[in-house]
């Protein structure tokens, strides 16, 4: 994290966003409204993730998995969408 800017703190937290995400995702297999905020979780993660990369002036192949992932809850959430907010 101190080659990103950020501080040591902040690997733990984000580190805990990502593991709550998935549990939620896994749950959403069950209960929809699930799905949609570990979706809605990763998306978030995952725009950080790209902005940081940006920061650093990481290359675009760098950068892949946090596009894939960012696409992958875009998919989630937008198949549970209907169940965010019910």
């Amino acid at each position: 994290m101190k080659h990103y800017g950020y501080p040591g703190w902040f690997r733990m937290f984000t580190g805990m966003v990502e593991i709550i995400s998935a549990v939620l995702v896994i749950v959403g297999i069950w209960n929809e409204k699930f799905a949609a905020w570990g979706g809605l979780f990763i998306i978030v993660t995952m725009i950080g993730a790209i902005f940081t990369h940006i920061k650093i002036k990481d290359s675009v192949k760098q950068m892949m998995m946090p596009i894939i992932l960012l696409i992958l809850g875009l998919v989630v959430l937008l198949i549970n969408l209907e169940f965010l907010f019910v």
